[in-house]
């Protein structure tokens, strides 16, 4: 009862930790234009992501606009497309593997011990992908920090951490705490099956010792 609780959490973690990765791919707000010093009126608001930039300016719609080209992106936002679609693909694959793997599964000709190792499985790719999202997001917010407290850039070109940052370190995190769940429980599994199978040492009752006795006792009086 216990482990199916247990493993339901981890795929509710898993699943929240995967649709905010693919939120946080597809959203422009990695980095948001700063307004500081006596900019008190902001007539202008920029939004720059893996795929588009974005301008919203005052009583005006938005409007986003692709990308021409990879190159026009700076390094870290390139390098960050390339590992957030890697960290999807993981996050994804990690999903249906423990769905695969669920206790309450039942799949044809598989054992116990088979859907243990799926589940481990699954847990390493929820913890891989979770990693792999939090290179890209610490190295864009890393990035975005220094260039803010850099007195050599000029201010229009500074920028904020934008909520796609913060979105993406709770998605990496539930992904993490969905992965060590799973690896947690199939080590509980693992331990639990070796005591199990342990053969349990016997120890004769007193009833046996006193029947061999009286046994040993009559034999002898026959034999005399």
């Amino acid at each position: 009862m216990v482990g199916g609780v247990l493993q339901i959490a981890g795929l509710l973690v898993g699943g929240i930790g995967m649709i905010g990765t693919f939120a946080v791919t597809g959203m422009p707000q990695w980095r948001v234009s700063a307004f500081i010093e006596n900019n008190i009126i902001v007539f202008e608001t920029i939004w720059e992501g893996l795929w588009m930039h974005c301008i919203r300016q005052a009583n005006i719609r938005m409007q986003c606009k692709v990308y021409d080209s990879v190159l026009a992106l700076s390094p870290d936002l390139q390098a960050s497309r390339g590992l957030m679609c890697a960290g999807s693909v993981l996050s994804f694959l990690a999903f249906m593997v423990a769905i695969i793997g669920m206790k309450c599964t039942r799949c044809a000709q598989s054992s116990w011990q088979a859907k243990g190792y799926i589940i481990l499985t699954a847990g390493i790719l929820f913890i891989l992908s979770g990693a792999v999202e939090l290179i890209p997001v610490c190295w864009v917010a890393n990035n975005i920090i220094s260039d803010f407290y850099n007195p050599t850039v000029n201010v229009a070109q500074k920028r904020e951490l934008g909520e796609a940052l913060y979105l993406g370190w709770v998605a990496a995190f539930c992904l993490i705490a969905a992965g060590a769940i799973f690896c947690c429980f199939c080590c509980c599994c693992e331990k639990t099956r070796s005591y199990g199978y342990s053969a349990p040492t016997y120890y004769p009752t007193h009833s046996q010792h006193l029947h061999r006795k009286t046994e040993s006792s009559y034999s002898k009086s026959q034999y005399v």
